[in-house]
């Protein structure tokens, strides 16, 4: 390759650089100051609503990398690329686990997210980072709360979430928990979660 050759490309990356940014700066109407990354999953995705709308959501805002675990892995527990899931967890500040409650609980390959990129892991893993659970559930109130069956909000089902952000060193954020979910107000919780991601 010539030198004439090599200016050349050089003078027409920054072009196509800038294209590129203006494409997804188009596909992406919304923008978050804080490297965020979104940690998605729905043990059944061919029913998922509400988790593929919240996603949809998530992906339109720039400055939010999202990683659904059954598009990446399907349900092979055992596929989860540790490494791989580790490095991107170190790039970002903040990290939102998205998934509906599955019998009060998060789902399987999250649960095996959480075994294989955050096990064997000292106190401290992610020190400074941030951790936002967004959840569902078809459940109201005569299920969560006070006068509920089980006895508790929503958000405190995921106790255990919280104790793996403290220990991890991480600041637990306040929950965004849809309870009672009806597919007509998708478009009010796609619009709190992304209020919630801008911030």
């Amino acid at each position: 390759m010539n030198r004439r050759h090599l200016l050349k490309v050089s003078l027409m990356l920054p072009l196509a650089f800038f294209t590129a940014n203006a494409t997804q700066a188009a596909e992406k109407p919304y923008k978050t100051d804080i490297k965020t990354l979104a940690i998605v999953s729905h043990p059944y995705p061919e029913r998922s609503v509400m988790t593929k709308g919240l996603q949809q959501a998530a992906e339109s805002v720039d400055g939010v990398t999202v990683r659904n675990l059954e598009t990446l892995y399907g349900f092979d527990t055992r596929a989860i690329d540790a490494s791989i899931e580790r490095e991107l967890t170190r790039q970002h500040h903040r990290i939102v686990f998205m998934f509906p409650t599955h019998w009060f609980n998060i789902t399987p390959m999250m649960k095996a997210y959480l075994n294989d990129v955050w096990g064997n892991v000292g106190p401290g893993l992610w020190q400074g980072k941030e951790m936002l659970l967004v959840t569902t559930a078809a459940g109201g109130r005569s299920t969560y709360g006070n006068s509920g069956r089980i006895g508790f909000e929503l958000a405190e089902v995921f106790a255990p979430m919280k104790a793996s952000a403290l220990h991890a060193g991480m600041t637990y954020l306040t929950p965004l928990a849809f309870q009672a979910i009806s597919s007509s107000e998708l478009p009010k919780y796609q619009a709190q979660l992304i209020e919630r991601l801008k911030r």
